[in-house]
């Protein structure tokens, strides 16, 4: 049984149309980390740059209000000149030593119960700050199940679109492959076949069926190589590039 009380996200890439989405439940004792290993793997990302979660503190304190205090109250008590605006954590390594925000906080070190506690609680997840990737996640439950077995989590309850491709430029790169592959013809086709090793791909699929078992098995590999400098097996090659599937 699920012996943690259950976190219920819902994540959603940034600016871009048809939305690109995914709801899904983890246990209350995973680092921040892991939440980043889980996002990359459910948005399909492949761990080849850096990442980090900033969480809206401000507006996330600001919007609750209980039986005891009014907003009012709350930002009285804790005025904006106080309270930092967001708090950005991400994994500690030689790559990120002096890379950006010395106050950054070691997501390895730090439990998503520490972060986030209410409903609606807002973060927002970066990855690769050249293409600019941006998912925001929104806490929309936490509750406990003492018939979910705890090998099923984390889980994708429900979601919308592929995910992104990598290094394609951002949105706007994406936008371009699935006008490109819906028209299925033109120089540009042809190069975006030889690049992505496919004549057909379509960024409105979802197979959460294959997610739920991905995300059982991917966000190790990217722990190893993200916290211990591992480079993938063959073994984990195989799993990333879905070599089970063929």
């Amino acid at each position: 049984m699920a012996s943690q009380p259950i976190y219920q996200f819902y994540a959603e890439l940034k600016d871009y149309e048809p939305k690109i989405w995914r709801r899904f439940q983890v246990v209350r004792n995973i680092t921040v980390a892991r939440l980043g290993y889980i996002i990359m793997t459910m948005f399909e990302m492949q761990a080849s740059h850096l990442f980090c979660i900033d969480v809206m503190y401000r507006k996330n304190l600001y919007k609750c209000t209980t039986e005891f205090f009014s907003i009012e109250e709350v930002k009285k008590t804790f005025p904006s000149s106080e309270i930092p605006e967001t708090q950005r954590y991400e994994v500690q390594n030689e790559m990120t030593i002096n890379f950006d925000d010395e106050k950054a906080e070691n997501a390895t070190k730090v439990k998503i119960s520490q972060i986030v506690s209410y409903d609606g609680d807002e973060m927002v997840f970066s990855y690769d700050y050249g293409n600019g990737w941006e998912v925001k996640i929104v806490l929309e439950k936490i509750f406990e199940d003492k018939e979910l077995p705890g090998k099923e989590l984390p889980r994708i309850l429900d979601g919308k679109g592929y995910g992104k491709v990598e290094d394609c430029g951002g949105v706007g790169g994406l936008q371009e492959i699935a006008e490109v592959f819906k028209l299925k013809k033109g120089k540009r086709y042809e190069e975006l076949c030889e690049w992505l090793g496919m004549s057909d791909f379509d960024l409105s699929s979802f197979d959460i069926d294959d997610m739920n078992y991905r995300l059982k098995k991917i966000p190790r590999i990217y722990a190893d190589a993200y916290e211990y400098g591992l480079e993938p097996t063959k073994r984990s090659m195989d799993l990333l590039m879905r070599k089970y599937k063929k």
